[in-house]
């Protein structure tokens, strides 16, 4: 009985020293603010991001909330204290306001993390 209770002893504490090790995103900023552009200017913005965690960070997904806003993630996992892109192509064609949401999917311990883009599309003078 002492031995079963040993057992499952060491099994809790190797539980929980492995749930205190996990990935962890911070991005450099979560809000990328175009301001005031031109219809047909670039669209690309870049949104930086560090693993602050202890093991590497795998990224297995990136959304937005609409069609106009491409996103894409990085291929291979980030190791822990190096660094990540997520590059949002947004639609400059669409002229008005953007008020946009990219959804972030990956092991970190927050596994959906959400970052905006913001800004104006201005038509183009004649």
């Amino acid at each position: 009985m002492k031995k079963l209770i040993a057992i499952a002893m060491f099994v809790l504490v190797g539980f929980a020293v492995q749930a205190q090790e996990s990935a962890k995103i911070e991005f450099k900023s979560e809000v990328i603010d175009y301001g005031e552009i031109k219809k047909g200017s670039d669209g690309v913005r870049v949104f930086e991001f560090t693993n602050t965690g202890k093991i590497p960070l795998v990224i297995t997904d990136v959304t937005s909330s609409c069609g106009c806003t491409i996103p894409e993630k990085p291929k291979d996992p980030i190791a822990p204290g190096e660094t990540g892109e997520i590059k949002v192509k947004y639609d400059t064609q669409r002229v008005g306001p953007i008020r946009k949401t990219i959804t972030v999917y990956s092991n970190a311990e927050e596994p959906a993390k959400s970052i905006k883009i913001k800004g104006k599309v201005l038509e183009e003078e004649i």
